[in-house]
């Protein structure tokens, strides 16, 4: 649960954007750099199964093969789970999730593993190929609408622009200028579709500082299971053995391992930068694709390569301080006693990361900060 926190709103910059971009993303004295790193390498991930499974397609289905890598997903961390849980003899990494956190975790898989996947489906056979993959970069606007517009997170002009910049290198890598063109009822479903994943982030986003693992294994069993049964049911067969292996171990690293590490960004970035970040993810296919399939990139990739740059840059040289002022509150969530929110002593015993149950008391300070767990306040100038 995001803390209540009131404040002056002073911005000040206290060092030059090209140092800012330097340290947040390089130093070990700016833990805003581990956070982007997470987002990069789990667009990277996702971004490298685009090529793959486009491999897999000619030999599975596409309703079955999106049910099998989900599948993957959640497979996978479940054997890691099992494996973990023996390993440290039942002794709990992270925090688990308790009480209403589960309805957030609810309402993310029927948002995203299911409304989405069904509105989709349906909306394509109404829409063209090429108005579909445009209105598909449309999540990462999504999440970033719901998370200023519901949730309050905070987005300057700087993040604003930085999204835009690399939404719009999505669509542009995405167009097809001489595919069918047209707008109707089905595009305004894969519109639909992008909320609900929007949506999606944006509740994960909220239970984002307990297990990322478990949330995943869950999310991935539940979408991959309504998905195959959904494929079985409409007639696609289950692949060959080793394709069907294929399709499960590309689920886990490309699927399971980047949506751990997209939530783990979530805890220090918040839904919109993380999702921003995300987005370079078609990039990161385009090169593989290249690499792996010899499939030579367009002027187009050139075009774009340079707004995904510029739209990185902005986010990750973002420096936002002001005094602010964080009021009580008792909450359970991986932390450490380093970063300037967690004074609380274990009877003189030093430790590294942990989870248990801790109490803030009121504290004010000024500090370079990011909407994390801790300052997802609202912004409003005097």
């Amino acid at each position: 649960m995001p803390c209540s926190c009131f404040f002056e709103v002073t911005i000040i910059q206290r060092i030059p954007r090209s140092k800012a971009f330097m340290l947040n993303l390089f130093s070990m004295k700016s833990p805003k750099g581990v956070f982007y790193l997470q987002a990069l390498l789990a667009a990277m991930l996702f971004g490298a199964s685009a090529p793959l499974s486009k491999v897999l397609l000619g030999e599975i289905q596409p309703v079955m093969l999106a049910g099998l890598l989900y599948l993957g997903s959640g497979m996978g961390l479940l054997l890691f789970k099992a494996f973990q849980f023996t390993a440290l003899k039942g002794i709990p990494t992270e925090s688990r999730l308790k009480g209403r956190e589960y309805l957030w975790l609810i309402a993310a898989i029927l948002a995203g593993g299911i409304a989405a996947p069904i509105l989709l489906l349906v909306s394509l056979e109404k829409t063209a190929a090429s108005t579909a993959s445009l209105l598909l970069n449309f999540e990462a606007v999504a999440t970033s609408l719901i998370a200023w517009m519901v949730f309050r997170e905070a987005l300057g002009k700087r993040a604003v622009t930085a999204v835009l910049f690399i939404t719009l290198a999505g669509i542009l890598l995405s167009l097809d200028i001489a595919g069918d063109w047209g707008f109707s009822l089905g595009a305004l479903g894969v519109l639909a579709a992008c909320i609900l994943w929007g949506m999606d982030n944006n509740f994960t986003r909220n239970i984002s500082s307990k297990d990322p693992v478990f949330i995943t294994m869950v999310k991935g069993l539940a979408g991959g299971l309504f998905s195959t049964i959904l494929a079985l049911s409409i007639g696609n067969q289950l692949p060959p053995v080793g394709h069907l292996l294929g399709a499960l171990v590309l689920g886990l690293l490309g699927y399971g391992a980047s949506i751990v590490l997209f939530i783990r960004a979530m805890r220090g970035l918040g839904a919109a930068r993380t999702s921003a970040l995300f987005n370079i993810a078609p990039l990161v296919g385009v090169i593989l694709s290249f690499l792996l399939l010899h499939d030579r990139p367009t002027w187009m990739f050139y075009l774009t390569l340079p707004l995904v740059i510029l739209g990185a840059y902005l986010l990750i040289s973002e420096t936002h301080t002001h005094q602010h002022a964080h009021l009580p509150l008792t909450h359970d969530h991986l932390h450490t006693h380093s970063d300037g929110h967690h004074d609380h002593n274990h009877g003189g015993i030093a430790i590294g990361k942990h989870a248990h149950v801790h109490q803030h008391p009121l504290l004010t300070h000024a500090h370079d900060h990011l909407p994390d767990t801790h300052h997802r306040h609202t912004h409003k100038a005097n």
